[in-house]
Parts: C-alpha cells; sequence; structure tokens
C-alpha cells in the first residue's frame, strides 16, 4: 500500500462562520474538525492519505431560512477554497448548499464548481425536515447532473416524531449506532422512488458507511415492491446500482465490504474516513488488510475517486 496515495472523500471540517451554530463545547474532535492545516496533515500523513475531500460538517448551511442559507453557504465555501489553495496538493472539496432555497443552492454548486474548483457536493440530510425526493429541490439535482458532479448524502438525526418513537427509551440507537442510517437509507430510496434519475439519468449519488445497508436489502426491498405495481421504467436495484457511489466511511468491516462489492461491483467502492469521528490510522489498517487482489485495493483507495471526482 506504500506505493497508493489513499483519497479519503468523507473528512469533516467547520468553517468559522458556522461553527457557532453547532453549539458543540470545546474538545479535541471540535479543535480538529477546526484544523485546515498542520494538525490534520501530520495525521493523514502519519495514516498514508494523500488527499482528503473535505466537506462542512452538521449542521453545515441547510438548515437555515430560506434568506439566510445562501450567504452561510457561500461562507462557508469561500473558506474552504482558501484551504483547498493553500495545499491544492492535499485538499480537495465539496460545496455545503442553502437547499432552503433550491435556486441558491443549483447556483451556488455551479459556482464552486466552475469557479472554486469543487468536486460536488455533500447535502446533510433533510432540510428543514423535509427530503430532497420532493420536486422544489430538483433544481439542485438538475444542475448537479449538467456539471457531472456528484451529491454525496449525508446522515443527519432522524426528525423528532422519529426520533420519539423509536429511541426516546434507548438514546444510545438514535444516532450513528442506528438512527443515522434509518434516515439516509430512507431518504437514499425515496430519491429513486420519486422518478428523479428518470428526469435525469446521468445524476450521481454517494453515500458513506457502504450505503448504510442499501446493499444487503436490495432483493427484499425489490421483491416487495412489486405489488405495487408502480410501472418504473427499471427495477429498483438498477437505479441504485446504476446511480449510486458507495463509500467505507467509518464501516470497516470486512464482510459489509463484501456485500457492497457483490452487489454495486469494484468500481462503485471508495474510501473514506469519517475523520475525525473515526481515526485515519483504523481506516488504513483496515484497508490493508483486506482480502482483494493489489487492484481491487488500489480502485478502492484511490482509482475510482479520481475517475468519479475528476482528481
Amino acid at each position: 500500500m506504500a506505493e497508493t496515495r489513499l483519497i479519503a472523500i468523507e473528512e469533516h471540517f467547520v468553517s468559522p462562520a458556522l461553527r457557532p451554530f453547532r453549539r458543540a463545547p470545546d474538545s479535541p474532535r471540535e479543535r480538529k474538525l477546526a484544523d485546515m492545516g498542520e494538525g490534520r496533515l501530520r495525521e493523514m500523513d502519519e495514516a498514508g492519505i494523500g488527499i482528503q475531500v473535505l466537506s462542512e460538517n452538521n449542521p453545515a448551511a441547510q438548515n437555515f431560512d430560506p434568506k439566510t442559507a445562501p450567504d452561510m453557504a457561500r461562507a462557508s465555501n469561500d473558506f474552504l477554497y482558501e484551504a483547498i489553495r493553500a495545499r491544492p496538493d492535499r485538499f480537495a472539496g465539496f460545496a455545503a448548499l442553502p437547499t432552503a432555497n433550491p435556486k441558491a443552492a443549483a447556483d451556488e454548486l455551479e459556482r464552486t464548481v466552475t469557479k472554486l474548483g469543487f468536486k460536488g457536493a455533500m447535502i446533510m440530510g433533510t432540510t428543514r425536515g423535509r427530503f430532497l425526493d420532493g420536486r422544489e429541490f430538483w433544481p439542485i439535482f438538475e444542475r448537479a447532473a449538467a456539471l457531472d458532479v456528484p451529491v454525496y448524502l449525508h446522515p443527519c438525526p432522524v426528525l423528532e416524531p422519529v426520533n420519539e418513537a423509536y429511541f426516546k427509551d434507548c438514546p444510545p440507537l438514535g444516532g450513528a449506532a442506528l438512527g443515522y442510517t434509518i434516515e439516509t437509507l430512507t431518504h437514499s430510496f425515496r430519491l429513486i422512488m420519486s422518478g428523479l434519475f428518470d428526469k435525469y439519468p446521468s445524476l450521481k449519488i454517494i453515500v458513506g458507511h457502504l450505503g448504510e445497508a442499501a446493499p444487503y436489502l436490495l432483493w427484499r426491498t425489490e421483491e416487495n415492491l412489486k405489488p405495487f405495481g408502480l410501472n418504473m421504467p427499471k427495477s429498483f436495484g438498477d437505479y441504485y446500482r446504476q446511480h449510486f457511489w458507495l463509500t467505507t466511511s467509518g464501516a470497516f468491516s470486512n464482510a459489509a465490504l463484501a456485500c457492497a462489492i457483490a452487489e454495486m461491483g469494484i468500481a462503485r467502492i471508495l474510501y473514506a474516513v469519517d475523520w475525525p469521528y473515526i481515526e485515519n490510522q483504523d481506516g488504513t489498517d483496515w484497508l490493508n488488510q483486506l482480502p482483494l487482489s493489489a487492484h481491487d485495493r488500489d480502485l478502492i483507495a484511490a482509482g475510482n475517486a479520481k475517475r468519479l471526482l475528476k482528481l
């Protein structure tokens, strides 16, 4: 693995403009999120990571009101651009988008891609309680397809009524242990059901954590949709396999990876760590021990990201 510069594509930061809205106390993790220089680079070097594709951490810019959100997104993206410009050999970026204002979000995506060189966008789950399958959000996906850049669909906390019903009596499961998976898996599958990919057949979506269990569930989901007679032009599984790419972020499981490769193919799997929530070295150690050929390991480590993100 020493010859391959790892490209990790779900690696977070927090910009000065958005940091106050996290309402997070000072901690080593918060200091890592704010570090765009020496400390971040040192940890990358120690784990053999050549490039991080950076994204603003939750809550990002999408849950501000429609008038405020565009300015907050622009501030975040301009900050990220300066960090990339300082170290273009080590950093690339996904845009934060003001999805509460879909027209402004589409325009900000175009600005960051065409003028700042960003590689796509990361959207942090629902927008003010609404899933992105709603047609009011489709201008964002239309612009992403036109620009030929992916949208990375990231988890957010489940909606409060879901949290109340499912996790009130078991809070530890409400976040990354299970709740985030329920939120993002539902979000992903709703995009397919909405007809979005028929309207924009070149649209590319990235999902972390090896698809939030989607590869394991595709057959069952497709089978149990048949009685509804949905008359979709493609099978449910084909939509997923043709429009989604999965990353390893925070999902360092040999069995889960084997399932993802079996369903998606090796070309649809990309490396990510989910730093600083997961340690870089943990991801590197796991990647190094995978029972894969050198060719397939290199595709996950960097080759697939180079192709998809035009790095």
